[in-house]
C-alpha cells in the first residue's frame, strides 16, 4: 500500500512537472527573439529599457532587409539600440520567405503589418499619435509602400537606402518623411533625378505633400564616419520632408535612426 501511494505520488509529480514544462514552452510570452504568432505569420517585439509597464509607448515598426528576419532587428544596435534607450516599443514583422512584396499596391504585407500594430496594442499600451515606420533596403521600400497605402495614422517615416518609384500614386501619406541614402549605393541604387538632382529620392513625397520649395540645407554629422547633406521642406501643405544624403554605399548609418527619434520625440540629441 505504501509503495502504491509513493508510486502514485511520483506519477503526479512527474506529470505536473511535464505539464509545467509544456506550458512554459507553448505559452511563453513573446519578446525579443521569441516571435509573437499572428495567424500564419509572426513578428518580434522589444520593450524599451526601464519601462514602468503602464506608460503608453511610442512605436517604431521596422521592416527588415532582404533575407533577414525580425529576430535580427530586435538585437540590432543601430535599431533596437536606438529604440530601447528612448522609450520606444520596437515591432519587427517577419517577411514571408524573408522578403517583402512592395512592388505594387496589390500586396498582403501592408495589411499584415497593420495587424502587427493592432496585435501589439493588445499586449502593450500604445501611443497612437506617435507611430513611426522605418525599414532598411528592401525593408525601406516596404516602409514606403506601407505609408503609401496606410500612412494617414503614421507620425513619421524613417527610410534607409530604399524607395519606391517616384511615379507611384500614393493615396495616403505620413505626417513627416525622413529618408537617408548614399550616392554610391549600388544595391538599392541612389535615385538621381534629371541632371544628377540629389533631391530626387523624395520627389514622390514632395509632390504628394505639397512641398514647393526647400526651406533649409546644411551639412551635419553624428559620428566621424558619415557626413550628411540635409535638405528640408517645411512649407508643405500636408507635412514635412527631410532628406539626408551621404557619399557612401548601402548600410544603416551609425546613430541615424536614433537621431531621427530624438528629433521627433523632442529629446536632446545623443549617441548612441
Amino acid at each position: 500500500m505504501i509503495r502504491f501511494v509513493l508510486f502514485a505520488l511520483f506519477l503526479a509529480i512527474t506529470q505536473a512537472a511535464t505539464s509545467a514544462v509544456a506550458v512554459g514552452v507553448s505559452d511563453r510570452e513573446c519578446h525579443a527573439d521569441v516571435a509573437c504568432q499572428l495567424g500564419d505569420r509572426s513578428y518580434h517585439v522589444k520593450e524599451p529599457d526601464g519601462w514602468d509597464g503602464e506608460t503608453p509607448l511610442p512605436v517604431l515598426l521596422h521592416f527588415h532587409g532582404w533575407a533577414r528576419q525580425g529576430d535580427l532587428i530586435v538585437k540590432h544596435g543601430r535599431i533596437s539600440g536606438a529604440t530601447r534607450r528612448r522609450g520606444v516599443l520596437l515591432l519587427a514583422p517577419n517577411g514571408a520567405h524573408k522578403t517583402w512584396d512592395f512592388w505594387t499596391s496589390d500586396t498582403d504585407d501592408v495589411a499584415f503589418a497593420a495587424d502587427v500594430i493592432e496585435d501589439a496594442a493588445k499586449r502593450y499600451p500604445i501611443d497612437r499619435s506617435r507611430i513611426y515606420v522605418s525599414g532598411y533596403s528592401f525593408g525601406s521600400a516596404m516602409a514606403w509602400r506601407y505609408v503609401c497605402e496606410n500612412g494617414n495614422g503614421v507620425a513619421a517615416l524613417f527610410a534607409v537606402s530604399g524607395t519606391l518609384s517616384q511615379n507611384e500614386d500614393c493615396p495616403q501619406a505620413p505626417r513627416e518623411v525622413r529618408h537617408v541614402h548614399g550616392t554610391s549605393d549600388t544595391v538599392m541604387d541612389f535615385p538621381f533625378g534629371p541632371r544628377g538632382d540629389t533631391t530626387f529620392p523624395v520627389a514622390l513625397w514632395r509632390q504628394r505633400m505639397g512641398c514647393e520649395q526647400e526651406t533649409g540645407k546644411r551639412i551635419w554629422s553624428i559620428t566621424e564616419h558619415d557626413e550628411f547633406e540635409r535638405t528640408i521642406w517645411d512649407g508643405c501643405e500636408g507635412g514635412r520632408v527631410v532628406l539626408d544624403v551621404h557619399e557612401r554605399g548601402h548600410f544603416i548609418p551609425r546613430g541615424w535612426i536614433a537621431r531621427q527619434l530624438d528629433e521627433v520625440l523632442k529629446r536632446t540629441p545623443s549617441y548612441p
